[in-house]
């Protein structure tokens, strides 16, 4: 029973740094990456599908990036789909190659996507407290019910609280990488 609650805390608390990982990959830093554009759904014949269903997606040098649609009309759509993305880039249509070129981050913005940075690594380590809060009372409802002793609960306290401090660490070092990404020129 314990260890059933500390493995599914485990897991959700793993799924939480992953997601963080994920939306801060989508986060514009000075070099070029696919993630940047790979969330952007474009109209497929009336239906929008992720943007690499219908092109391929590669990154030119450090500061562009190119998209080749597989089929002439999707140009339109994908250069269409990229205008109105919030992401306030520009591309350049020559034939069927669309490219992307991405202006270096002034320092204004790059203070701007620091704090949005810190922000979202709270937003995990809250999540993270949360799983560990959740896990906490379950344990606490089996002494209730008198299915695992005082000392069999504290135990598992302690080793569903070093599994927190394990993964609140794991949130701030992957906020702070992507702060030392985003600050180097």
């Amino acid at each position: 029973m314990l260890n059933d609650i500390k493995t599914a805390a485990q897991q959700r608390m793993t799924k939480s740094v992953d997601a963080l990982k994920h939306d801060l990959q989508r986060l514009r830093t000075g070099r070029a990456s696919t993630a940047l554009i790979d969330h952007l759904k474009v109209n497929y014949y009336g239906t929008d599908v992720p943007i690499s269903q219908v092109a391929n997606i590669a990154v030119a040098d450090a500061r562009s990036l190119t998209i080749t649609p597989w089929e002439k009309p999707m140009v339109k759509e994908v250069e269409k789909a990229i205008l109105a993305s919030d992401l306030g880039l520009n591309p350049t249509t020559a034939g069927t190659i669309i490219r992307i070129n991405l202006p270096a981050l002034t320092e204004e913005r790059r203070k701007e996507l620091s704090k949005h940075v810190a922000h979202s690594g709270e937003e995990a380590k809250v999540a993270v407290r949360n799983i560990r809060r959740d896990a906490m009372q379950q344990v606490k409802e089996l002494l209730k019910e008198k299915k695992i002793t005082e000392d069999e609960e504290r135990r598992a306290e302690d080793e569903i609280q070093k599994l927190t401090d394990k993964f609140v660490k794991d949130v701030d070092a992957v906020a702070k990488a992507k702060e030392d990404e985003l600050m180097a020129l």
